[in-house]
């Protein structure tokens, strides 16, 4: 592990302590070896006056929730270190209450909620603590030799502290240890199956015993455990590519889903360690020991679910139950059950699959999921050059415990509060859209209002410019010839194993030929416009409809025209596979209705704010019926301008559940048109 301290760069905050712990906390998070979304904490212990003049000790600690990687100064919360020495001596209280009163210790009121460790932090008579949950040494405290192997490497460098619940209890474990223990023997303290402490009288002897120690841990599992054979997807199942295997992902997606009661975003991984992992032997046992801290609890359950390639379904049921029953097993009859599904999955052939309610949540799942297959392979293997070893996390007791601990379930009770009032607004929250034509216009205002309402969105165009325009996290711009089948069905492939299917699909792509008479018209004009306007629909909703099968309340809206109902002179090439669209989607809400796949049309007049809508195009169209450029855009009965936002907004309440019992609908966006009407 490389030490990342710049002496130049950590002078400019010698001055300031806060400054500084946030410098050198934030090396330590750079690190996803070290500490991962939101674990581990640092702290520094200061003496500074209060608003009487009075001199008062002040241990500065992260506060809960927040990142290393990113922590800032009033991410610190200070604690009057009198009251938590005090507070440590109390035999026995509850959880609840110790963060009450570290709350009632803050000198800051507006500071975040100190980390539950800060008794840990208190105990510690050393000024810069660092605590981390680094992989390598918690996969050694992960083995059942875990002292052993800990003795070989630390020697009595550090004081090792068995497994015991963090809070109150894990506190008071290690103020009745050290009573009389001289800290300054020790340059570290080791949690077992949790994670290690360093602590130093600067932050740079902190830090560097910190990467040091880990170091340690690190260069022992490398030398002491023998590599596992490497197996790529292509050796397993061949190109992912294929139809059928992005099915089984969608099913598997959808699945998880309806367990879960909402949609949920499913990324596949593939990667060749994936892979390797999902194909051992006797992976399904190892996999399900248990995770690599209870810190992940939260977001990955105990276990994964490993899937039965030929009945993913009733793996994933038979996941759902055993959960129930281990709910059963252990709880005190006060606790709620979670809900039953799975947030990681090891599929056998395929490689690992997460699940998250948004695409934040997922990849943390994944980052978790990639270091604890890591780390259970290295334990394992240090089985073939060694007596001792093997992945033997804490107790099936012991994860319920943190599972259902009452810090964390206020914790999961917060984050579900959250999720039931963003329900009402962020409609589309774990769902997967695909807009056609999204580079600009009508497409680019539907997949920022999708996104708005919390939509992952694929946007697909032939302007190559289109991935730099979907720069937003959630939007995925891929360069698409809508023309072109191979294309087409490349998009879908990629959308599905990205994100796990397709619940939303936006038919927009099109072109708008010029004015000319039936007469006049250029064959090649007519052909383009038939190719664009109506085989492209046709063929991308082909190519998709296999995956909205397997969607979660699947919509699809087609952008057709006013011109399908009040069609004018000279404009055949484009108002002719404008109606062929509108009849393909009555047809296909007929044939896919029985799917629970909705399909609806929409018919825009004129969009003004559009690039298709220059000054020049304007003044001249205007000018033709005799009016002013206003009058002109605002020729319809509510005397309005049509945007492209408000377009965009009526796609996602005919894709949501304003329009979840229509289909086959036409519905006018034009400000009230006579003829139309």
């Amino acid at each position: 592990m490389k030490n990342l301290w710049d002496h130049e760069e950590a002078l400019q905050f010698e001055e300031n302590t806060l400054q500084m712990r946030v410098y050198s906390s934030r090396l330590l998070g750079k690190d996803s070896d070290l500490v991962l979304h939101g674990g581990g904490n640092t702290s520094v212990k200061v003496k500074q006056k209060n608003i009487f003049g009075e001199e008062e000790e002040i241990l500065y600690v992260k506060g809960s929730g927040y990142d290393l990687a990113t922590v800032e100064e009033n991410s610190f919360t200070p604690l009057r270190l009198n009251t938590l020495r005090k507070l440590v001596e109390i035999e026995d209280i509850t959880d609840a209450e110790m963060i009450r009163q570290q709350k009632m210790a803050m000198s800051n009121p507006d500071a975040p909620t100190p980390s539950v460790e800060a008794l840990l932090h208190t105990i510690i008579p050393i000024d810069w603590i660092d605590h981390t949950h680094a992989d390598a040494v918690v996969t050694i405290t992960n083995t059942n030799m875990a002292k052993e192997l800990i003795q070989e490497i630390y020697g009595d460098r550090l004081l090792v502290v068995p497994y015991t619940m963090p809070g109150f209890k894990l506190a008071r474990k290690v103020f009745e240890m050290t009573m009389k223990t001289d800290w300054t023997s020790f340059e570290g303290m080791l949690l077992l199956n949790h994670g290690i402490f360093s602590f130093g009288e600067s932050a740079n002897e902190s830090y560097g015993r910190m990467i040091e120690l880990v170091s340690l841990a690190e260069d022992y599992l490398v030398k002491n455990s023998i590599p596992t054979e490497t197996v790529t997807k292509t050796e397993l199942t061949g190109l992912f590519s294929e139809k059928e295997e992005l099915l089984k992902h969608s099913r598997i997606r959808r699945k998880v889903s309806e367990i879960r009661g909402n949609a949920m975003l499913s990324q596949l991984n593939f990667s060749v360690e994936a892979c390797t992992f999902a194909n051992l032997k006797n992976v399904k046992e190892i996999a399900t020991r248990g995770p690599l801290t209870s810190d992940h609890l939260i977001r990955t359950k105990p276990v994964p679910v490993v899937i039965d390639p030929e009945n993913p379904n009733k793996s994933i049921d038979d996941f759902s139950d055993a959960y129930k029953e281990y709910f059963g097993r252990h709880t005190n009859g006060k606790q709620k059950c979670l809900d039953s599904a799975p947030r990681l999955a090891i599929w056998p052939g395929y490689g690992m699959v997460a699940f998250g309610d948004d695409l934040t949540e997922s990849r943390i799942v994944s980052d978790i999921g990639n270091h604890t297959m890591k780390a259970i392979q290295l334990a394992e293997n240090l089985t073939m050059g060694a007596p001792y070893a093997g992945w033997h996390p804490v107790s099936e007791k012991h994860l319920f415990e943190a599972e259902y601990w009452e810090l964390q379930q206020a914790k999961i009770i917060s984050k579900n509060v959250d999720r039931g009032e963003q329900k009402t607004i962020l409609e589309f929250k774990g769902k997967i859209a695909i807009v056609t034509g999204a580079a600009s216009g009508i497409g680019l205002a539907c997949a920022h209002e999708l996104l708005n309402q919390g939509a992952v969105v694929v946007g697909l165009d032939l302007n190559p410019e289109i991935s730099k325009l979907f720069w937003e996290s959630g939007m995925f711009g891929i360069q698409c010839d809508v023309t072109d089948k191979n294309a087409i069905f490349e998009a879908v492939a990629e959308t599905v194993r990205q994100f796990g299917g397709i619940d939303i699909l936006v038919l927009n792509a099109g072109t708008f030929t010029a004015g000319q008479t039936i007469e006049d018209i250029e064959e090649q004009t007519w052909a383009m416009s038939l190719e664009i306007n109506l085989t492209a629909p046709q063929q991308l909703l082909q190519a998709c409809v296999p995956f909205l099968k397997e969607g979660i309340d699947p919509a699809v809206v087609f952008m057709a025209s006013r011109n399908v109902t009040a069609p004018g002179a000279g404009a055949s090439a484009y108002s002719v596979p404008k109606a062929g669209q509108t009849q393909l989607a009555r047809i296909a809400a007929l044939e896919l209705g029985k799917f629970g796949i909705r399909v609806n049309i929409l018919h825009p007049d004129c969009v003004y704010d559009t690039g298709l809508w220059t000054q020049e195009a304007l003044e001249l169209s205007a000018k033709r019926y005799g009016l002013s450029v206003e009058q002109y855009k605002s020729r319809n009965i509510l005397k309005t301008d049509v945007k492209t936002k408000e377009v965009a907004r009526m796609v996602c309440a005919m894709a949501g559940p304003v329009f979840s019992k229509t289909t086959g609908a036409q519905i006018p966006i034009d400000g009230g048109s006579e003829r139309v009407i």
